[in-house]
């Protein structure tokens, strides 16, 4: 697994060992970041269900401003925190160890604004759709703010969580991409 563009392109990046975590297979974090590559730079970037941090750590490399990774794991915790010393990118993030909807009350509570979100929620579990009603609802978000929710491809999610509003789906495989819009009540986007 390496980072495919951008300031850290070619570094390696530590993977799992054993099962629990799945990364985001490359040829699709390609294909997520040429889809939303002129909002990458300068951007504040939200990674939930981190795992190795590869999708946030790519984010990084092409020139986003700040990004914050929240994992439950222990274990892909201490990869993200392996993978952030290994490309030297410590000031620019930020690790969150806990439950992801915490995480969100948290960082909504402190006022922390992301303009682009990468849900990579374990497939099976129904918890990717329950994170989009908890952004939905919770706005840690700036007008504009992409959505991007990760997904098997059997597994529904809706075209709508109240302010996120489906623009785009693409399928690779069983893998779903879908990217949604935030755009508040009475506001453009």
């Amino acid at each position: 697994m390496r980072i495919s563009a951008g300031e850290y392109r070619g570094q390696r990046l530590a993977g799992p060992r054993g099962a629990g975590i799945r990364p985001l297979r490359d040829r699709v974090r390609l294909a997520l970041f040429d889809t939303v590559r002129e909002l990458v730079p300068g951007a504040r970037f939200l990674d939930l269900f981190a795992g190795t941090g590869a999708v946030g750590l790519e984010a990084l490399s092409r020139g986003a401003a700040h990004a914050v990774f929240v994992d439950g794991s222990a274990q892909a915790v201490r990869l993200v925190r392996e993978n952030i010393r290994r490309l030297g990118c410590g000031p620019r993030a930020e690790v969150v160890e806990g439950d992801t909807f915490a995480a969100l009350r948290s960082l909504a509570r402190r006022k922390g604004e992301f303009d682009l979100v990468f849900v990579g929620a374990p497939y099976g579990t129904g918890l990717a759709p329950r994170t989009m009603e908890a952004l939905a609802e919770l706005r840690p978000l700036t007008a504009g703010a992409v959505v991007v929710a990760e997904t098997f491809h059997k597994e529904p999610i809706a075209d709508r969580y109240g302010p996120l509003v489906l623009e785009l789906r693409r399928t690779y495989g069983e893998t779903v991409l879908s990217f949604f819009r935030f755009v508040p009540e009475g506001g453009g986007g």
